[in-house]
């Protein structure tokens, strides 16, 4: 009855977290976007910073508990599930030709590098230690700048908001973009709270899972995976249809490719060294 328990509470705080990043982070997020009328790829790359709240709050409170290769089974188990969700919601959406663009292969031969560090680190049983963390930085910054380079090399176009209205002829501005954007930006800052809270409480959880109930850490760590990657799904799909219908299809896949590179880079580069820090910290302390 007590394994049974804990399976629903798990169950159910991963669904709370997913529906609220879904709901109301994610699209939050785009409003304010839309609001500052952002161009397509930094409307993908906030996406992938709000899609990437899932996976952050699962490895810090997972990392706390002392349960760091559930954290990397999370972030591997995450980031293959978004690239096979990215290509289907290409397929769905049939935007493939658009794949075409060399400046969006730079982008996905990045993504499939964030897929194969993690799994040589689990095939090599590397050594978890603080070390990793500026590697993991370094790489980051490094990858991030190729990308940029390569969005400039290659002279991919990005439209932005503002010109879509215009090819649409529905220039309906916002007023008060100030006091809406503040408005927005304050409640992100309590869905950031409510997310924060259920975490916590996904996290006790995830350590009776383990240490009372000893399911191995792999199992946890790739179901995490699966939840937490449901926010991208709808994310890859949402933008996709929202620029078919203005008849800018390369827009909404340059969109779902910065969101794909943004929760992918951030996972295993920057939230996984978060988990690094924490469970550095809690065993030598």
């Amino acid at each position: 009855m007590g394994l049974l328990f804990e399976i629903i509470k798990f169950i159910i705080y991963s669904l709370a977290i997913v529906y609220i990043s879904k709901q109301i982070l994610v699209k939050l997020l785009r409003k304010l976007a839309e609001i500052l009328n952002l161009k397509a790829k930094t409307v993908g790359n906030i996406a992938g910073f709000a899609t990437s709240v899932p996976e952050l709050l699962t490895v810090f409170f997972s990392s706390l508990q002392g349960l760091i290769q559930t954290s990397i089974y999370n972030i591997i188990s995450s980031n293959v599930i978004n690239f096979l969700q990215y290509y289907a919601s290409i397929i769905i959406n049939k935007n493939g030709n658009v794949l075409k663009n060399k400046a969006i292969k730079v982008e996905i031969g990045i993504v499939i590098a964030t897929i194969i560090i993690p799994i040589l680190m689990v095939i090599t049983n590397l050594e978890i230690s603080i070390t990793i963390v500026p590697i993991f930085i370094l790489t980051f910054i490094m990858l991030y700048y190729i990308r940029s380079n390569a969005y400039k090399v290659y002279k991919i176009k990005d439209i932005d908001n503002k010109e879509l209205q215009k090819i649409e002829e529905e220039k309906k501005w916002v007023r008060g973009k100030t006091k809406l954007a503040i408005i927005t930006s304050i409640e992100l800052i309590i869905t950031g709270g409510i997310l924060f809270i259920i975490g916590n409480l996904l996290g006790s959880t995830l350590e009776n899972l383990s240490y009372i109930f000893k399911i191995p850490e792999i199992i946890i760590g790739i179901i995490l995976g699966f939840v937490t990657s449901i926010p991208e799904l709808i994310t890859f799909i949402e933008s996709q249809k929202h620029h078919n219908k203005n008849q800018e299809s390369t827009q909404g896949v340059i969109e779902a490719t910065s969101n794909l590179f943004t929760s992918n880079m951030l996972n295993l580069f920057i939230i996984e060294s978060v988990g690094i820090v924490i469970y550095v910290f809690i065993t030598f302390f």
